[in-house]
């Protein structure tokens, strides 16, 4: 019997200690390519392009100062950082009372109507890189932040709807009717009260049209020129005579990481909310 549960325990320490190398594995396959462009940004062009080594031999932050000293470079991040948070906000409070709508009244079409939103959700940006492009050509809007902002919203407020519809539908309808017979108007109620009780849908909503709006190329590249480029557009238009200066490259990717890694520490908990709810 001692020497059967000793079986026992040794092949349970085996299970385990096997589901460790497979995380580690996976880990290790996950984080290699951002390791590898940290190493590469860490690098000179003329050993990235002469010898293959797993760390710098010579470490330099040159290529960190060039971005961070070359309005060319810079400037892509600052671009980017308005249009996206132009495109957050619209989208989370163009969302907030659809939302609201959808799981609080029932009325002729509701479910096609939610449906078709999600449709749109569906759609690539390719099919409407052309019609957006004409568009804002038309009336002024072209290389504006804005311009792509708004663009945006054709993507995230579908999926902002979705996320908040959700949440919505978890708080008690009771807690409506109250509010209103305490003499509560609808705006005091709902950003006094029923914003405070979503406040998880809300973060998880903003989070992901910050992410898609972050990492979006195709509307950001074909609608901006110069004024309102992207970082993204920067990255895929620098080969130059001598080629692509691929320290600065990689830097620039370690430092368009950033940003989308700030966001999502900040808002873990609400993803986690958002996925223990089955709506993410």
């Amino acid at each position: 019997m001692p020497e059967n549960l000793t079986a026992g325990g040794r092949r349970k320490r085996v299970r385990v200690n096997g589901s460790a190398v497979v995380m580690t594995a996976y880990l290790v396959f996950l984080m290699l390519p951002i390791y590898w462009l940290l190493n590469m940004s860490l690098k000179t062009n003329t050993e990235i392009l002469s010898t293959f080594s797993l760390w710098p031999q010579n470490p330099t932050l040159a290529n960190y100062a060039t971005i961070l000293t070359d309005p060319s470079w810079y400037m892509g991040y600052v671009n980017s950082l308005i249009y996206v948070g132009l495109n957050t906000v619209i989208s989370v409070t163009v969302a907030l009372p659809a939302a609201y709508a959808f799981s609080r009244y029932s009325f002729l079409g509701d479910k096609h109507l939610f449906f078709w939103l999600l449709t749109n959700r569906m759609a690539p940006p390719a099919v409407f890189a052309l019609p957006f492009f004409q568009l804002y050509s038309s009336v002024g809007l072209f290389d504006t932040h804005i311009a792509v902002a708004l663009a945006h919203c054709l993507f995230n407020v579908p999926l902002a709807v979705w996320i908040l519809e959700g949440f919505m539908r978890g708080v008690p309808r009771e807690i409506d009717e109250t509010a209103y017979i305490d003499g509560y108007s609808f705006p005091r109620f709902f950003v006094k009260i029923f914003m405070p009780l979503i406040a998880s849908g809300i973060g998880v909503a903003a989070f992901f049209c910050f992410m898609f709006s972050w990492v979006e190329l195709l509307l950001s590249r074909t609608l901006t020129s110069v004024e309102a480029k992207p970082i993204a557009a920067t990255m895929t238009r620098t080969v130059s005579a001598s080629g692509l200066d691929w320290g600065v490259l990689a830097a620039a990717g370690v430092l368009t990481i950033v940003p989308g890694a700030l966001v999502i520490w900040f808002v873990r908990n609400y993803i986690a909310k958002g996925f223990a709810l089955g709506r993410v």
